[in-house]
């Protein structure tokens, strides 16, 4: 799985609610959702963000509470991955559950620019920054794991096993 898109850069600690504000928990519907990520962080960002585009943030993103809403709204704004420094560990497993690719590449993460392009090949374990030119590599994720995104989250995978595919 190849994901290339424009990078959108944000820095350390960027939490749930940062990515979407609670006073939008009364949905679950990851379009609905999608209208306003990343707004608290960037009020802008929801309108220029394109599908297959990619977050690059510092480290620990994602922390704060444990709410499935946050990948969700990401996954509803057809964000095509994050690569970060480092992840909280609930919401790295929150987007594994939910089929958003998330990579952990702090060199990536720190020389990657607002606008640049990126490349990810998702079963090499290679980052090309197009733009500049660099080219990183991280640790491919399990197959186990791989088949869960390329299901579309733990839940399609399920039932794709419930139903012998």
């Amino acid at each position: 799985m190849v994901i290339e898109g424009k990078v959108w850069k944000f820095g350390d600690d960027i939490n749930t609610d940062e990515i979407i504000p609670a006073r939008y928990l009364i949905t679950t519907d990851p379009k609905e959702l999608a209208k306003h990520v990343m707004e608290d962080a960037d009020p802008e960002f929801p309108n220029k963000v394109k599908p297959g585009d990619i977050i690059v943030a510092g480290k620990n993103f994602g922390c704060g509470s444990s709410r499935e809403h946050a990948p969700l709204a990401l996954k509803g704004a057809e964000i095509g991955a994050i690569i970060a420094e480092s992840f909280a560990r609930i919401f790295y497993r929150n987007a594994i559950n939910l089929g958003l690719p998330i990579i952990e590449s702090p060199e990536a993460a720190r020389d990657a620019e607002e606008g640049d392009i990126i490349q990810i090949d998702m079963d090499k374990g290679i980052i090309r920054n197009v733009t500049k030119g660099k080219e990183y590599t991280f640790k491919p994720l399990p197959e186990s794991l791989r088949k869960v995104f390329e299901a579309g989250g733990l839940m399609e995978y399920a039932k794709d096993k419930l139903k012998g595919e």
